[in-house]
């Protein structure tokens, strides 16, 4: 009997041509010969051929039924075999024929669109040539993939996006799975200028009326865009409509709060709204479910994301953040139990055997980019050691060409898996692939910020997973250890964190320095004498904590012939306000406070550091890279350490450039130093002085160094798991 499989997978035409001209002169009524003969010549671009002969055989069969059914399988098999090997052309031509057989075929046609996008031969006629609406209303049977995969599509095709946008709203009621159509359209929402984002959102409201997730999007879009008061008008509306089971009011909580702190200036709301979720939150601990909808898992999962931007109390914060990261975690494993069960099978019999090869690291992030994680990581990519380590990269919100240091990092790995997410659950073939990849020690460099991080990190695909770089530790019990240093936490921190710490000997984190540009802030443009002391904050408005504010207001007030510039993204005229009644509350004059643009680039935004005499740290949530780069342009700082990783950034920076000038362990001594700095040129000049001397030696500018002591770090860890 004739292998035809197995020639075609040779591309042995002429041999298909030969046999199936045999077997016809032999039995002229068997169809099949007709079928693969056909296939033959339409595979070496003989589309006319193909067809005669596809219809002759149709001619000679004894039950057309039999042969078209066979005819269409053949193509069906043969197209998913073309398009596996990317040969869309090939493949187009197997489905246009397919339609021939089965004009009907609703999958058939969807391929047909995916394939002409990809081939770029998508016109605006297509949709109406391949008369998708029509079948729609016919009530043919129509599969929810097929659909949802024609609407993914249909939203990046080459036409007018009101088009685009004019059809799916038309498809999207057609679709059973209803939860599933709205995280598609969702996602979609987010990859759209606001006005169009705003459109795919109306189409969730028809689909699915008052649906929190959709809700909680459009909040998000208008945060992103700014509009701050719309973000909370809609947060507003939420907590007052879904004021019934604890999950529907931890969500809309949750997402006011987003909207308040994104906004700043509003902190007393804000706090008792704090108040009242961690109450929530405490119900819903005790009830410990495992069936939480997807919905609100991420929601619950960032629900303690503002603790430490509130209050200094590490134990509290800690014990709330790993239990609620436990619920967490046990929920994304009771709807994955089939993959968490494989990487568990998979982890047991790797272990051991990879001893003569090298360690695999991957580092599964959405932000090693133009983003905080992005410049500070650097170095530690820049030098690693190729020949003991090889390097991974899970990117799973990737966008070609869209940033050139996501690229840069790309370019210094092994290997690249990248995943442009369109639903929920799409990223978890990113956690089926790091399995595959055999990946040693998983590194998440984000861990509060990324959401679909922690989805994947709680299914565990990698037999070990750290926590480097990001928020804090994220409290998931599937995260091993956490990297910090002496200075970053307590010694006793080990109480409260669910991961093990890993200390490094010296910092957690080392950079081999900062690009600037020209900088285009003057003092006159601002009104500021030539002889004036220049205070410098630059922070989001969540970390504007208003203690902090009145601290910094008592300097400004002390230091006479002292202004203070403000810097950061918030709704401009809330912070203000803000500024202003404490200000006044202080007896400092308005005109002495300068509120900032954003600056249009970070290399901008360091050239007009040069402004500043001295920074002012924010506490309970101090800088990270805004430290670095304040301490990188030598510029003197003042911090006030805490208890939690994020009250003592600035601290371990500080210490790992050789400067204790500007630390303080109180607010007192926080306005001290700041006053001192204000009234003591000398003072200035040698911290500078200091500072710029500390470029040669200090371990926070050694980035080889700190390439070594997390390679070590990294060795370490491999070797305890394995003994």
């Amino acid at each position: 009997m004739t292998n035809w499989q197995e020639l075609l997978l040779h591309n042995d035409y002429a041999q298909i041509i030969q046999l199936s001209q045999e077997s016809i002169d032999i039995d002229p009524n068997l169809g099949i010969n007709y079928c693969y003969l056909g296939l033959a010549y339409l595979l070496q671009d003989k589309i006319d051929e193909a067809r005669k002969i596809w219809s002759l055989g149709l001619e000679k069969s004894t039950s057309i039924d039999l042969y078209t059914k066979e005819l269409y399988e053949i193509l069906r098999q043969e197209f998913f075999r073309q398009e596996a090997l990317k040969e869309y052309q090939i493949a187009w031509e197997i489905c246009q024929n397919i339609r021939f057989i089965e004009p009907k075929d609703f999958d058939n046609l969807v391929r047909i669109c995916v394939l002409s996008l990809k081939l770029k031969t998508f016109i605006a006629e297509t949709l109406q040539d391949l008369d998708f609406i029509n079948l729609i209303q016919s009530g043919v049977d129509i599969n929810d993939d097929s659909l949802l995969n024609l609407i993914v599509n249909i939203a990046y095709a080459p036409i007018p996006k009101e088009e685009c946008i004019e059809f799916i709203g038309f498809c999207a009621p057609y679709i059973q799975d209803t939860e599933n159509c709205i995280n598609h359209l969702l996602y979609l929402a987010i990859k759209f200028r606001l006005d169009l984002a705003l459109k795919f959102i109306d189409i969730c409201h028809k689909v699915s009326p008052n649906n929190i997730k959709v809700l909680g999007c459009l909040s998000n879009l208008y945060i992103n865009d700014y509009q701050y008061s719309k973000a909370i008008e809609v947060t507003r509306q939420l907590v007052r409509d879904f004021s019934g089971n604890t999950l529907d009011r931890i969500a809309s909580n949750y997402l006011l709060l987003s909207a308040l702190m994104s906004a700043g200036g509003q902190w007393q709301e804000a706090e008792e709204l704090f108040k009242k979720l961690q109450s929530l939150l405490s119900q819903i601990i005790e009830q410990n479910p495992v069936d939480i909808p997807k919905m609100y898992l991420s929601q619950i999962s960032m629900t303690c994301f503002f603790a430490p931007y509130f209050q200094d109390s590490p134990k509290f914060n800690r014990d709330l953040q790993n239990q609620i990261m436990n619920l967490f975690q046990s929920n994304i494993q009771h709807i994955y139990p089939e993959l968490v069960q494989k990487f568990k099978k998979n982890r047991q019999l790797r272990k051991g055997n990879k001893q003569n090869r090298k360690i695999r690291i991957g580092y599964l992030t959405t932000s090693l980019r133009q983003h905080s994680v992005g410049w500070l990581a650097r170095s530690l990519f820049q030098h690693f050691d190729r020949d003991s380590f090889e390097i991974y990269g899970y990117f799973p919100e990737y966008k070609l060409g869209a940033d050139f240091l996501e690229e840069w990092y790309i370019g210094r790995m092994h290997k690249v898996y990248r995943e442009s997410v369109e639903y929920w659950g799409a990223h978890f073939a990113i956690a089926e692939q790091i399995d595959r990849d055999e990946i040693d020690i998983l590194v998440d460099p984000e861990s509060m910020t990324s959401v679909i991080n922690l989805e994947i990190l709680s299914l565990k695909p990698a037999p070990l997973q750290v926590t480097w770089l990001g928020w804090d530790a994220s409290g998931l019990p599937a995260i091993d250890y956490y990297i910090a240093d002496s200075y970053s936490l307590p010694d006793n921190a080990q109480d409260y964190y669910s991961e093990k710490i890993w200390r490094l000997p010296q910092s957690y984190i080392a950079v081999d320095g900062f690009e600037s540009t020209i900088a285009n802030l003057s003092r006159r443009e601002l009104g500021i004498p030539a002889d004036g002391i220049i205070y410098f904050s630059s922070q989001k408005s969540y970390k504007r904590h208003p203690e902090t504010v009145q601290a910094q207001l008592q300097i400004i007030k002390q230091v006479p012939n002292s202004y203070f510039l403000i810097k950061g993204l918030s709704d401009e005229d809330l912070v203000q306000n803000f500024f202003y009644e404490i200000a006044d509350a202080e007896g400092v004059e308005r005109d002495r406070l300068k509120f900032l643009p954003y600056a249009k680039s970070e290399a901008e935004h360091r050239a007009n550091l040069a402004i500043a005499d001295i920074v002012l740290d924010t506490f309970p949530y101090n800088g990270a890279t805004t430290t670095m780069e304040t301490l990188w342009m030598g510029i003197p700082m003042v911090t006030l350490v805490g208890e939690q990783f994020s009250a003592r950034n600035s601290y371990t920076m500080m210490k790992n450039a050789g400067i204790t000038e500007g630390i303080a362990w109180n607010f007192q001594e926080y306005v001290e130093w700041g006053v001192r700095f204000g009234n003591d040129a000398n003072l200035r000049q040698e911290v500078a002085w200091k500072l710029r001397q500390s470029r040669k030696d200090s371990p926070l500018w050694d980035g080889r160094q700190f390439a070594r002591e997390m390679e070590k770090a990294y060795r370490q860890m491999w070797e305890i798991y394995n003994a």
